[in-house]
């Protein structure tokens, strides 16, 4: 009986000592040395395509500023970052897809392209400049004024997490 009473506390004592510690790990993909990069300036990026959509300048740029903000601890500014992103956007297109028995087209597609000039203040042989294009199918008796925030949002979350990618996650 004295060896179960003794079993039992041994495994009191072990789970106590075990419910102190906690192993955590967030998945965000970074790979910021924080010791030596603290901030990131991001722009806000001018939409100077064909077509412009009045909207999509202001929700590609604060859509990457909460990414960075939400996946990273760097401090956010206007200007002077140890990381610097800046661009365009140089393309807002719709084109015909698929085209249907009749001779019609079933879809359409919008493109958004953006092109990011990114420097690296502190490692300055990782700065690059790249153009990212994203782009979403919709049914063409569809209006676009319809679909336009829907497809917007999920292009701008795809290019965003893009650049995000390329710029401090080197994936």
């Amino acid at each position: 009986m004295a060896w179960i009473n003794r079993n039992i506390w041994i495994c009191c004592l072990t789970l106590l000592s075990f419910s102190g510690c906690s192993i955590s790990y967030k998945f965000n993909g970074a790979n910021i040395n924080y010791e030596t990069t603290h901030s990131i300036s991001i722009a806000d990026f001018p939409n100077n395509a064909a077509m412009v959509n009045p909207n999509l300048s202001p929700h590609l740029s604060e859509g990457i500023r909460d990414l960075f903000q939400r996946q990273t601890r760097l401090i956010i500014l206007s200007k002077g970052g140890d990381l610097e992103l800046e661009g365009e956007i140089v393309g807002y297109d719709i084109t015909q897809g698929a085209i249907s028995v009749d001779s019609y087209a079933s879809e359409s597609k919008l493109t958004i392209r953006v092109t990011v000039h990114f420097t690296n203040n502190i490692y300055p042989e990782e700065s690059f400049d790249k153009t990212y294009s994203a782009s979403q199918t919709f049914d063409a008796s569809r209006l676009l004024t319809d679909v336009q925030d829907e497809l917007c949002d999920i292009i701008v979350t795809e290019i965003a997490e893009n650049i995000y990618n390329d710029t401090v996650a080197k994936w």
